[in-house]
Formats: C-alpha cells, sequence, structure tokens
C-alpha cells in the first residue's frame, strides 16, 4: 500500500515547514490527481497513523480530487480521460500526440496552523519513525 508511503512523506515535509515548536496542525488539504493511483480512503487511515505522535496528531485530511483530461496535438481537441484512462482522441481518433493536462497531481496545497498552547495541546516535535516495512 504506497498510501502509507505518500502520508509519512505528507507528516515529513509539514514537520519540516512547521513555522515554530509551539505549532501545531489542525487541517492538511492535497490536490490528488485522478490518475495517481491513489485511494482517497486508504490515505485517509494511513494519514491518521502516519500523524500519531507528531505536530499533526488529529489533523483532518481534506484531498480534493483532480479530474484527468487531455488534449490532441493534432486536431485541439480536449476531453475528461476517465477510468480506466481513454487516450484516444474522441474526435479524430489519434494517439500519438495526446498530452495529459491534468489528473497526475500530488501535492499538498494548504496546512492550517494553530498555536498548541492556546488550543491547551501539549506539543511532541519528535517521534520514532513508522517503519515502512510493516
Amino acid at each position: 500500500m504506497h498510501e502509507m508511503s505518500i502520508a509519512m512523506a505528507v507528516v515529513g515535509q509539514v514537520e519540516e515547514a512547521a513555522p515554530e515548536a509551539g505549532s501545531v496542525v489542525s487541517r492538511v488539504e492535497l490536490q490528488v490527481g485522478e490518475l495517481a493511483g491513489v485511494v482517497p480512503d486508504a490515505l485517509g487511515f494511513c494519514f491518521e497513523l502516519a500523524c500519531a505522535g507528531t505536530v499533526l496528531e488529529g489533523a483532518e485530511l481534506v484531498v480534493r480530487s483532480v479530474p484527468a483530461r487531455a488534449r490532441c496535438g493534432a486536431c485541439t481537441g480536449d476531453w475528461a480521460v476517465g477510468m480506466p484512462p481513454e487516450l484516444c482522441c474522441p474526435t479524430c481518433g489519434r494517439a500519438t500526440e495526446v498530452e495529459l493536462l491534468s489528473g497526475r497531481e500530488l501535492r499538498i496545497l494548504t496546512v492550517t496552523w494553530e498555536d498548541a498552547r492556546a488550543a491547551g495541546a501539549t506539543v511532541t516535535p519528535c517521534r520514532a519513525p513508522i517503519s515502512e516495512e510493516a
């Protein structure tokens, strides 16, 4: 399940970007393309596990899905690729000059920080890493 690796990478990047030791994360918003091969429910489950013992513990994960779209270089038509992906142009039938416009995204869009002291939380900035071999 590569969703655990993705969740751990998100947690690691957000921890590195922490503005100060007294901050906690309340929300992380990700952009995930339809063709990225990510199962949102599995990612949510893994994200919760990866956040345990970090400044992200208890943070809400919001996944924004990006539909896959493509454009034909021959006729300039564009279309929703869908799943499974349809990479032949529905207008002219060619598949040789197809450009994917969207659908492979996997990025952190926003992170919402709060002052842990104001929220009454205890911050533990370091944790033992979760084994990727599990």
